[in-house]
C-alpha cells in the first residue's frame, strides 16, 4: 500500500472515531445542554424556584443610597463622564436642579434617562425613592 493510502486510511479512522465518540452522549446530557435559562413567572401565581432567583440576584440584600450609587452612578458620576454632574459636586447638581424643576425634576430625568445616560442609570429594579435617596447622596440637595 502506498504511504498516502496508509495516511489517508489512518485519518479516515481517526474521524470515524472522533464522530462516533462526538455522537456517545446521553439523553440526559441532551437534556442539560437544551434545558431552559429561565422561566416566565406571572404576578399572582406561585412561581417555582423564584426566590433563589432573586436571592442570586441580590433581592434580598437592602438597596441603600450608597449602595446604588457604588453600583450603578458612580461609574459615570464618580468622573463627570459625558457631562456627569460629579458626585459632591453640589453648586452643579444645584444649576441642573434649577434647570430642570428641582429634586423632582432631576428624579423625571434619571428615571427616563437623560443624555448618554440609560433609564434609571441601568438600576431597572430600583424604585423611584431608590433613585431619588442616589441622587440627595450624590448632590447634597
Amino acid at each position: 500500500m502506498k504511504p498516502t493510502h496508509k495516511l489517508l486510511s489512518a485519518l479516515l479512522a481517526a474521524s470515524a472515531l472522533y464522530i462516533a465518540s462526538a455522537q456517545a452522549v446521553t439523553n440526559d446530557d441532551i437534556a442539560a445542554r437544551i434545558k431552559p435559562v429561565g422561566e416566565v413567572c406571572i404576578a399572582g401565581q406561585e412561581c417555582k424556584g423564584i426566590e433563589v432567583a432573586a436571592a442570586a440576584a441580590g433581592g434580598g440584600a437592602a438597596k441603600t443610597p450608597e449602595s446604588i450609587v457604588g453600583t450603578y452612578c458612580g461609574t459615570c458620576h464618580n468622573i463627570g463622564l459625558l457631562d456627569a454632574p460629579k458626585v459632591g459636586d453640589t453648586a452643579a447638581w444645584q444649576k441642573r436642579a434649577d434647570e430642570q424643576g428641582g429634586l423632582d425634576g432631576l428624579l423625571a430625568k434619571a428615571i427616563s434617562g437623560v443624555g448618554g445616560m440609560p433609564p434609571k442609570g441601568t438600576c431597572m429594579d430600583c424604585s423611584d425613592d431608590d433613585l431619588k435617596g442616589a441622587i440627595q447622596h450624590m448632590s447634597g440637595l
